[in-house]
């Protein structure tokens, strides 16, 4: 099992988490579609050659985001990662992934 975490900006939180979800991730027992979602403020400098979806060239953006963790069999990982980026409107998605265990310890 994984964790996918992943940073959007609020206009399409949902596009990105349903895409996400259809692919596989935030399967957990008997539920789906299930999250963790924390809004903040992302920050980024478009350099030189980007295309940014937001935000110009050589200045410091800076725009309400949310940060969306759910997790994931390994089996559905990699259609999901392509669902997140092909649902994501950034170049390239800031996101991130780690392996959970997700039973006691003493297991």
């Amino acid at each position: 099992m994984y964790k996918i975490c992943v940073m959007v900006p609020s206009p399409f939180l949902e596009p990105v988490k349903n895409a996400m979800f259809i692919a596989g991730a935030g399967r957990y027992g008997q539920y789906d579609c299930c999250c963790w979602q924390t809004l903040g403020t992302g920050q980024f400098r478009p350099l030189e050659g980007s295309t940014p979806f937001s935000g110009k060239s050589g200045e410091v953006h800076r725009e309400e985001t949310w940060k969306v963790e759910m997790i994931c069999e390994k089996r559905f990982l990699k259609q999901v990662v392509q669902a997140l980026r092909q649902a994501h409107p950034y170049e390239i998605p800031a996101f991130d992934l780690y392996p959970v265990k997700l039973s006691d310890p003493e297991e």
